[in-house]
């Protein structure tokens, strides 16, 4: 399944249905409704949501890196074989996000 994010300030951001309820969960909807909207109104406690959520992804992947521990990134798996975090797939929305709340739009999904 895929959910579409739309606004009239971007491009749309497509995305598989899995990684985009767990975003949708961080910007503070329910994550289970098919349908939905981020009001200019809750833009920037979207974006900040999203921005928290990217730093503590990147602070815990740098972390296990440094502690070379068994949940560090596997040093045999990198260019197009390097797993991709949550952090790297949220950058587009947060792009739309920031577009968005700049031009004044909502954000919508799933219409």
């Amino acid at each position: 399944m895929l959910i579409t994010f739309k606004s009239a300030a971007g491009a749309d951001v497509i995305m598989f249905g899995d990684i985009a309820k767990r975003l949708v969960a961080i910007l503070g909807k329910d994550p289970q409704d098919a349908k939905g909207i981020v009001t200019v109104a809750q833009l920037p406690d979207a974006i900040a949501r999203l921005r928290a959520t990217i730093d503590e992804e990147k602070a815990r992947h740098k972390t296990a890196a440094q502690d070379d521990d068994e949940d560090a990134p596997d040093p045999e798996r990198h260019g197009m074989a390097a797993p991709v975090s949550l952090a790297q797939r949220a950058w587009p929305l947060l792009d739309l996000l920031q577009l968005s709340h700049k031009e004044g739009v909502p954000v919508t999904w799933g219409v």
